[in-house]
């Protein structure tokens, strides 16, 4: 039985939710989301709460769905309420960051800069040069955008250049000797 699964998921204040078939749509006030649950589970709106139910228990697939789907409803609700954020540190000489219309031009070290549009859905601050903090109310984009720009330049293991997520540790490594 998952332990997740198995708590409905709570509506905020301020936040509308829908249930039509296999589709939650929540409405808030930073915007609207919506996740398709997997046929493998069941969900009903009961009075201001979100319960999610495997249709067939004994399933492996049923079950892993059920914990999935009530985290991904989860995630709806507090996205649409507060929205997500992720900060990126740029550390090395030269690394900066600035906005570019609603992009990033971004000098990581390359004879030329990088530019980076904004996903839909995804805003860009620069409240340092060396610091970017990218915000929207979808966690997985959110995610899946701070991972694409790590991956531009992602820190190295001899001198810790590169860029990396807020409070990433990096395991140094010693150079060669003589």
């Amino acid at each position: 039985m998952s332990r997740i699964g198995k708590k409905p998921v709570p509506t905020p204040k301020g936040v509308t939710v829908s249930v039509a078939g296999q589709t939650v749509t929540a409405k808030g006030p930073k915007g609207e989301l919506k996740f398709v649950v997997n046929d493998l589970c069941s969900v009903a709106l009961d009075g201001d709460k979100v319960a999610v139910s495997p249709i067939d228990k004994e399933s492996k697939d049923a079950r892993a769905q059920w914990g999935m789907s009530r985290t991904m409803i989860a995630n709806l609700m507090s996205g649409v309420t507060s929205g997500y954020t992720r900060k990126l540190e740029l550390v090395g000489v030269g690394y900066r960051a600035a906005m570019k219309g609603t992009g990033l031009s971004l000098q990581l070290g390359f004879s030329h800069d990088v530019d980076f549009p904004a996903p839909a859905g995804v805003k860009f601050e620069t409240p340092k040069p060396t610091e970017i903090i990218i915000s929207g109310i979808d966690k997985q984009l959110v995610g899946e955008t701070a991972a694409k720009i790590r991956s531009l330049r992602p820190p190295e293991p001899y001198k810790g250049k590169g860029v990396r997520y807020e409070g990433e540790f990096i395991f140094r490594k010693e150079g060669k000797k003589k």
